[in-house]
């Protein structure tokens, strides 16, 4: 089993879609990787040669992926927070960030429906 960047790549996968279980590598930057080991994309994970597989962390070294992706992620919507911008806002009250509708729509982010300002019924005195 190929271990890169802490992440078991699938035996069974081709190397061109395991490189896709790595947060921060799509299928875009994984052909780039590929081409930059000199590997072809074609080969399934369990078939790698150790060379192959030193030649692949290597170029996914240089590369921001997992954790040190992740931190960089959460900074900036933390520094977006602190500095009370607008998209900042939208994260701190948990809504959506990029201009959707939320009148009908929305659900993940808002959470179940609650009904607001019925409270108990008044049942007394008329006037």
């Amino acid at each position: 089993m190929a271990r890169i960047s802490g992440i078991d790549l699938p035996r069974e996968k081709k190397i061109k879609y395991a490189l896709c279980y790595i947060y921060g590598i799509g299928q875009t930057i994984a052909s780039k990787v590929l081409e930059d080991a000199k590997v072809n994309p074609d080969i399934r994970v369990k078939d790698l040669k150790n060379s192959e597989a030193t030649s692949i962390r290597e170029v996914v070294s240089k590369l921001k992926v997992e954790g040190e992706l992740r931190t960089e992620n959460t900074m900036n919507i933390k520094r977006l927070m602190d500095i009370a911008s607008y998209r900042g806002l939208r994260h701190r009250r948990s809504l959506p960030v990029r201009g959707q509708n939320t009148k009908n729509n929305s659900r993940t982010r808002k959470g179940r429906k609650r009904t607001v300002g019925l409270g108990k019924k008044t049942v007394g005195k008329k006037g």
